[in-house]
């Protein structure tokens, strides 16, 4: 039987849907129906969010227009949901926030998709015009907070304007290289109900310019000459080839002139490991002896040695949807700017049909670089095979490589054991990578596992945690079993922020060095099982396989997260840990 106070919020509700009902009937219709049209007109499908007072409003409308509403439990996860929709779909990804304290839990989100070039649009709310600079709930200068990190941000005025500034906001999102766009929309805004013949309702389609740019052709003959003539090239294929859906466009031309390709960012998986074209360990001896390099879709920025890692005598070439990048923090022979997939094909086209594209001439180069990949590899076995205990985490790293199919989405979050990771997992198809990307936030794996199972329900979902990285946003793989999103979670688990710990120990010594870093022991397998899911802890390499497996068919059988928990030695660091070439 319902409650009294059941029964009056039934019956309130009912008669404010009548009202809501006459309201659209008449053509009426209020900002937050307004916003999810505008969405619908974007493809947006489903929006990230963290409810709030400010902005239920947009909820409603989101149901009429068939909007699908993924709640979380923190909106740092809905931010990165929504960038890792983004990364997944090509599309515009959508994180709607109430104000204050909504808007700011999201901000590191935001801050990552922008480092990241992640097309994402940030919608939040803000008090009522009417009690501007009054302090209402929540009031903070949003648009002003977000401007460093966005493309785009601005707040609405006027509710015949929310439609109007959506587009505008996503518009800015896919100009140039994508980012992030914040839109602020005040309540008495975002309430107000209007005729909808008084909305300006911008066509979806109808005010975008072509993004498909190959720049200047005069260029892209300069670029297949240098193709051609070249003995000795490499090519480093970017985020940004994966994100214009560019990747088919940069294999034909790989194949074509016979160029070793290397990859990093979502570039991972254009081509799959075992390909001849595919080069994973050699990439500092490629641009060491090559006689051109080429630049594809990724900034010279600390990942790149800031392009003192190019060779000098090497011809540089640089394609980037974005004319600040190129050329910035080193000198180069050719700088495009466009959609780096048309101006590879269009390279490719240029070369088409020449008696001699430079493809035979590269087969020793190839077989070069081969060699030292074989070679390289077999120095890393010992690692990778290790029986040692506590868990070396290059075997976790192997392992994940040997369990990984076609069909897996790898999704990295975390430090020392993350980067381990990326020693040997190879993906085997586009789009199966997922990192933070340059800003290097923790946290990122839970929103984006979350992202890539509901766009990709039929693939398998793998997120690679470190342990410290695991604790910030570990609730929401609730959120994941709730919307039959669930993935396996695999934690790397040292008890400590280890590659941080390692330069502190190199600086001021192990009594100091272990101040601020160190964790507790947690079963974190515990955890899963509480949330109805299967957990397992890890501590002999020889169980790690087993587990993966079980983890795998614990998934597929019962629909909840599943989270193998292997104990690491803390003692190990990464490469790059040890020479901190993070901050050189």
């Amino acid at each position: 039987m319902a409650s009294p106070v059941s029964e009056q919020v039934r019956v309130s509700n009912t008669a404010d849907d009548t009202l809501a009902e006459k309201s659209r009937d008449k053509g009426i219709v209020s900002g937050g129906h307004l916003v999810a049209k505008a969405l619908k007109a974007e493809g947006v499908d489903t929006v990230f969010t963290l409810c709030g007072g400010h902005i239920i409003d947009i909820y409603d409308g989101c149901i009429d227009e068939g909007i699908r509403i993924i709640d979380v439990r923190h909106e740092q996860v809905a931010a990165h949901a929504a960038d890792g929709y983004a990364r997944q779909t090509g599309r515009l990804g959508c994180v709607v926030t109430t104000a204050g304290p909504g808007f700011t839990n999201a901000l590191t989100g935001l801050a990552t998709a922008f480092r990241s070039e992640s097309p994402v649009l940030h919608i939040g709310g803000q008090g009522a015009l009417t009690q501007h600079k009054m302090g209402s709930l929540q009031d903070l200068p949003h648009v002003d907070i977000a401007a460093p990190i966005t493309k785009f941000s601005a707040g609405v005025r006027s509710t015949e304007r929310i439609a109007d500034m959506i587009a505008m906001a996503a518009r800015e999102c896919f100009a140039g290289a994508p980012g992030p766009s914040y839109l602020e929309i005040p309540r008495d805004v975002l309430d107000r109900e209007i005729p909808l013949d008084k909305a300006v309702l911008p066509k979806a389609g109808r005010y975008r310019a072509s993004t498909k740019s190959i720049g200047d052709p005069a260029d892209i003959e300069k670029l297949a000459d240098l193709l051609v003539k070249a003995k000795r090239p490499v090519i480093l294929l970017g985020t940004q080839v994966w994100s214009c859906r560019g990747h088919n466009e940069a294999v034909a031309l790989v194949r074509a002139l016979n160029v070793p390709a290397y990859f990093n960012g979502s570039g991972r998986g254009i081509l799959p490991p075992g390909d001849p074209h595919h080069f994973h360990r050699t990439r500092r001896d490629g641009f060491n002896k090559a006689d051109l390099i080429i630049i594809v879709g990724t900034p010279f920025d600390f990942r790149m040695g800031y392009g003192k890692r190019l060779g000098l005598d090497a011809d540089i070439v640089q394609i980037d949807m974005d004319y600040r990048t190129v050329g910035k923090n080193r000198d180069i022979t050719l700088g495009l700017v466009g959609d780096p997939g048309v101006i590879l094909k269009a390279a490719h086209d240029a070369t088409t049909g020449r008696a001699d594209n430079g493809a035979k001439q590269r087969e020793g180069w190839m077989k070069e670089l081969r060699a030292l990949e074989k070679e390289k590899t077999e120095k890393l076995m010992p690692l990778f095979l290790s029986d040692r205990q506590p868990i070396h985490p290059y075997r976790v790293a192997w392992e994940l490589n040997e369990f990984l199919t076609e069909d897996t989405i790898y999704v990295g979050d975390g430090g020392d054991v993350v980067t381990i990771s990326a020693q040997a997992v190879q993906p085997r198809a586009p789009g199966n990578w997922m990192d933070p990307g340059a800003l290097g936030s923790l946290g990122v794996g839970t929103g984006f596992s979350l992202a890539a199972k509901l766009v990709n329900p039929q693939k398998e979902v793998v997120c690679y945690y470190g342990d410290g990285a695991f604790g910030m946003t570990a609730f929401d793989m609730e959120s994941a079993n709730r919307f039959g999103a669930p993935y396996i979670a695999v934690i790397g688990n040292n008890s400590a922020m280890n590659q941080i710990r390692y330069g502190q120990i190199a600086k001021y010594g192990g009594e100091r060095g272990d101040v601020g870093n160190l964790l507790g022991d947690i079963p974190f397998s515990k955890f899963a099982e509480m949330l109805g899911g299967h957990g397992e802890e890890v501590r002999e390499p020889s169980q790690i396989a087993a587990a993966l497996q079980r983890a795998r068919e614990a998934v597929s059988s019962s629909g909840k997260c599943a989270l193998v928990n292997i104990w690491v030695d803390p003692a190990e660091y990464a490469p790059g840990t040890k020479n901190q070439t993070m901050y050189k």
